[in-house]
């Protein structure tokens, strides 16, 4: 049912494929349970197949080791016509240790887009709405990273023509 599943949490357990050559598991192995996460969690607000259309504000906060379990928890924390914006933490605890604390591994904000099933276009997605203070503080702190990663954009492309200018003549 959509617009009803407002969080998702998913667990992993890291193994000993998903470590990179520092012995820790890899950003790109954490970065695929987040995407795979926070689809789960659009497609139960919205009822429909989406896409991945940023990631923004991505930190890497503490490692994950090899045997350690991972939760990864998605919250809806804005709409717009057709975008879904999820905040999403990656946390971690080593299962073998008695009373052993949970750590954030990794913190960032993810943004989807439904489609609709025929035209592969942007399709309606139900509208949620703040209604404690702490959800319009998630709502405002997820249009604030996303303003940061826009102006990141237009600097990235403001290079891009110097260079192509620079090429050209």
């Amino acid at each position: 049912m959509s617009g009803q599943q407002r969080d998702l949490r998913f667990r992993f357990l890291a193994e000993p494929a998903d470590v990179n050559y520092g012995g820790k598991v890899h950003g790109g192995v954490v970065m695929k349970w987040i995407d795979q996460t926070a689809y789960a969690a659009a497609l139960g607000w919205s009822g429909q197949y989406s896409v991945t259309v940023a990631v923004a504000g991505i930190r890497f906060v503490a490692p994950i080791h090899i045997g350690d379990m991972v939760t990864v928890a998605a919250k809806l924390v804005y709409t717009g016509t057709s975008s879904m914006h999820f905040a999403v933490d990656v946390s971690a605890r080593d299962p073998r240790k008695d009373g052993s604390d949970e750590w954030l591994a990794t913190h960032c904000i993810v943004v989807f887009v439904a489609l609709d099933g025929i035209e592969g276009k942007p399709a309606r997605v139900p509208a949620w709405m703040p209604a404690t203070d702490e959800d319009r503080r998630l709502a405002e702190y997820a249009t604030q990273v996303m303003a940061l990663g826009k102006g990141i954009e237009q600097t990235v492309a403001r290079y891009r023509e110097a260079d192509m200018e620079k090429a050209a003549g």
